[in-house]
């Protein structure tokens, strides 16, 4: 997210972008409401911080301006000054929220943002799953295989989708549930509501909670105003908590009264607030070992586990690897003969620990690696490498012994004569940067120190 800051006292504004970089957002910054809209027309900013008590332009003529001119960016005020009139005129005018400068302010500064981030996004998300509902409700499952584990899960997948059931996805990390998840609503009766995913193991405990279950004004330090939780943004579609086995103890009681009475209270509230919702959930841990350990609610367990679906490890559907390798190179534009035979085998060969992610992930890499050229077996990078083919080759050492410097002198010959000259590939094929291999071909008299090469230009392996 790019984010402008605006401050007439500079020291301030310069502080405030440091620590939203630090956070992790692009962030710039101004001195003064003038400089803050002529930065604004030259340049697209996501988000506007803007201090209120400003020369003309103060923050809420900034604020005025900036929903007038780009609705869509994001405004948080901060002022020195507690003034709950100027406040409420600001969150009337569009502000996203409302931070006082004291203390740490700055961490309520990048938790505004990053909520407002997230539901940009997920605004996003869901116009593209509303655009495409009439097709997606009769299209296939888009997950690619043809093993019987594969179809098993897919067979399933369909059954279940036009209904209201809660589902379960088990499986791996990096197996495709939140795909699953996502196709699961896409083919659903709720598909025009919204879609909806938490990361149950992504927050702390007290965040997870207002997450959630949103909170009301003054719940706790830096609750300036009313917010609704995810429950609340889900209603009416469907909401996908993944890496549900992270749930703290305390917040699965609470998920539980949630999916059998369909009501909750917002933190720091006594309302109760009932929505509508569809709940997906996954993981890939042992809820079963957690029951028994009293780690996991038994109840809430039997409640998510209404209907599960298992997806299976990569490993245990080899024969999906050439349909997915061809999928990966088709959605990335790349003919269906990049990979040569010898990579296809490496990869049918190789378990995959890190699954179909894995898969997608290294074939990137292999594309990248090989540019124009044909992706062999050298462009592959594994996470275990031992496991492609079987162990690593080393040559047997005769009784006799042999020559290190002799034994280098001829592999580089041979990535020479393999790679038919070009030097760039021969330093990949040894596992070398080109010039690396350049300084042990002039160690061993196959090439004079500074002499060019068929591939000088290339960039260093």
């Amino acid at each position: 997210m790019k984010v402008l800051v605006v401050d007439d006292e500079v020291k301030n504004a310069e502080l405030t972008a440091a620590e939203l970089r630090d956070a992790g957002f692009e962030a710039a910054h101004v001195n003064g409401g003038a400089a803050a809209l002529k930065r604004l027309e030259a340049e697209r900013f996501d988000a506007v911080v803007t201090d209120l008590r400003m020369a003309p332009p103060d923050g809420l003529a900034v604020l005025e301006q900036v929903k007038r001119h780009w609705p869509e960016t994001v405004v948080v005020v901060m002022t020195a000054y507690a003034a709950l009139e100027t406040a409420r005129k600001a969150l009337k005018l569009g502000a996203l929220d409302y931070v006082e400068k004291e203390g740490e302010f700055a961490d309520e500064i990048v938790h505004a943002l990053r909520a407002a981030g997230e539901k940009t996004a997920l605004k996003a998300e869901n116009r593209q799953l509303s655009a495409t509902v009439e097709s997606q409700r009769h299209a296939t499952m888009p997950v690619v295989g043809d093993a019987p584990a594969t179809r098993r899960a897919l067979e399933l997948a369909r059954k279940v989708a036009g209904t209201d059931a809660t589902v379960l996805l088990r499986g791996e990390s990096g197996t495709g549930k939140d795909l699953f998840a996502r196709t699961l609503h896409a083919l659903s009766r709720r598909a025009a509501g919204p879609w909806v995913k938490v990361n149950c193991g992504a927050l702390p405990e007290a965040l997870l909670e207002s997450e959630l279950f949103g909170h009301e004004r003054g719940a706790f330090t830096g609750a300036v105003r009313q917010k609704p939780g995810r429950f609340e943004d889900a209603d009416g579609g469907t909401l996908f908590l993944d890496e549900i086995g992270e749930l703290p103890p305390a917040l699965q009681v609470k998920l539980l009264q949630v999916i059998e009475e369909k009501t909750f209270t917002r933190v720091g509230g006594n309302q109760p607030v009932t929505v509508d919702v569809r709940i997906l959930a996954a993981t890939n841990r042992p809820l079963e070992e957690m029951v028994r350990e009293k780690t996991f609610r038994e109840d809430l367990f039997f409640r998510l586990n209404v209907f599960p679906i298992v997806l299976p490890p990569l490993r245990e559907r080899t024969g999906d690897v050439p349909r997915l390798v061809e999928h990966f190179l088709r959605t990335r534009g790349a003919p269906a003969d990049k990979l040569s035979p010898a990579a296809l085998q490496a990869l049918e060969s190789y378990t995959f620990p890190g699954n179909v992610r894995e898969l997608e992930h290294t074939l990137e890499r292999a594309l990248i690696l090989a540019g124009a050229d044909t992706v062999e077996p050298e462009h592959l990078t594994f996470s275990r490498p031992e496991e492609v083919g079987g162990r690593p080759w080393v040559p047997e050492i005769p009784e006799e012994g042999l020559s290190l410097e002799e034994l280098e002198r001829e592999l580089i010959l041979k990535a020479l004569e393999r790679a038919g000259g070009n030097k760039s590939q021969a330093a990949r094929l040894l596992g070398l940067t080109r010039r690396t291999l350049y300084s042990r071909m002039e160690k061993h008299g196959l090439r004079k120190p500074g002499e060019g090469g068929d591939d000088e230009g290339a960039e260093d392996a």
